[in-house]
């Protein structure tokens, strides 16, 4: 679990880093109807949702809470990986040493 814990916290530190600068070099709201007018932005912004999707069902199936399943959904929407990987990175840190795959993935009891 040690390589998992450090391979989430380096996607999440790079998108923090990376959203950080791009932002800071460009603003998305501005430039934003210039990108949608690019048929390869907008085939990666679907591209991204369409993983977005996907690894939320994960979540909806894992969680129990409706609230934590609303939650989530906002967050990975709006945050896209930085959700994604703090919602693998608090899996992770819930696990005890003796508890592998089966329960970072199978549903919550």
């Amino acid at each position: 679990m040690l390589f998992l814990k450090i391979l989430f916290g380096s996607i999440l530190s790079y998108m923090i880093y990376m959203t950080t600068m791009t932002s800071l070099e460009l603003n998305l709201f501005t430039h934003l109807p210039t990108l949608l007018k690019d048929p390869w932005a907008v085939a990666t912004l679907w591209d991204a949702y369409f993983g977005f999707i996907t690894f939320y069902v994960w979540v909806y199936y894992k969680e129990n809470s409706i609230i934590a399943k609303i939650v989530w959904f906002i967050l990975i929407m709006l945050l896209g990986n930085i959700a994604m990987a703090i919602y693998v990175l608090i899996e992770l840190f819930k696990l005890k040493t003796d508890e592998g795959m089966e329960k970072l993935l199978l549903k919550n009891k």
